[in-house]
């Protein structure tokens, strides 16, 4: 018998404050009242992640960019330390969890100081094993990591690198996960999810889904098989400008998304007994007698 637990919901607002911190405030907001329960931003450290020639051409996609360089592009859209912490503040005052994914050592080393109770670690960059010690080592609170894009043996090396210190049943969550902007449903292969849970279930935390498709169908799929956290990038408009708009939810998405979570969650049992109690009246007035 599967044992659910009561599906969390992160609003990964990343990039799509579009480098305005009054957005980003506004998208707080809008998660809260949406029902998600954690909201996710992202911290680069641009120059150690991206090398100089990264750094210095263009954006693959002009139209989409807030730079006339890739590496300008991504500085325009950064926080700064300060910054991140007053996002934490506000969240500690809505009342909704604060996270954000880190993508390289001095940002895995400044995000921690806050104490958040979860840093994510994206696809991108989950074979960062210096990042990844960092974590493992100096913070106390829960470690998330995607699958994307990643081999069955590239996995079974990061859930050992965390097994090393003991720190991978009680602290790690991985996440099932394709990563595409957005991902036909074709290419989403929900059933990572069984899998990972075979191979994992007994020796991480939990796991989760990171849903880089359109619409809310598939979510309670991804409930039904196991999945206890759900990921999904969200915006206030998904024509602004961005590469990540397109793959995110609205308020309306993403205040269905939680609604439609929790109702999959609380069906997901077996009946106590053989006729429930809302069954009875209609058992007397409906169920087949034989008349004599």
């Amino acid at each position: 018998m599967m044992d659910y637990k009561k599906p969390k919901v992160i609003a990964e607002i990343g990039c799509n404050h579009k480098g305005d911190f009054d957005i980003a405030i506004e998208l707080l907001d809008l998660a809260k009242q949406c029902g998600a329960d954690v909201v996710k931003f992202q911290k680069r450290n641009n120059k150690e992640l991206l090398t100089k020639e990264q750094y210095d051409a263009p954006h693959p996609n002009p139209s989409n960019s807030y730079g006339d360089t890739y590496g300008q592009h991504r500085e325009f859209l950064e926080f700064n330390v300060e910054q991140h912490k007053k996002l934490n503040e506000y969240c500690d005052k809505i009342g909704i969890e604060y996270s954000t994914s880190v993508w390289d050592t001095t940002s895995a080393k400044e995000m921690i100081t806050f104490k958040p109770s979860l840093l994510k670690v994206p696809s991108a960059c989950n074979n960062h094993f210096e990042m990844l010690e960092i974590l493992r080592d100096s913070y106390e609170g829960q470690v998330h990591l995607s699958f994307g894009m990643t081999s069955k043996s590239e996995e079974k090396k990061i859930v050992e690198f965390f097994e090393e210190k003991n720190q991978s049943k009680g602290r790690l969550v991985v996440y099932a996960c394709t990563s595409g902007y957005p991902v036909p449903f074709k290419d989403v292969c929900l059933l990572e999810i069984t899998r990972l849970k075979k191979e994992y279930g007994s020796r991480v935390k939990d796991i989760g889904f990171s849903g880089h498709h359109l619409g809310i169908a598939i979510d309670n799929a991804a409930c039904a098989l196991g999945a206890n956290w759900f990921e999904r990038h969200f915006t206030k408009d998904r024509t602004w400008k961005g590469t990540d708009h397109a793959a995110s939810l609205e308020p309306n998405g993403l205040r269905k998304l939680c609604r439609d979570l929790n109702a999959t969650y609380e069906s997901m049992s077996f009946k106590s007994k053989d006729i429930l109690d809302i069954e009875k009246v209609q058992r007397e007035k409906l169920k087949y007698r034989k008349v004599d």
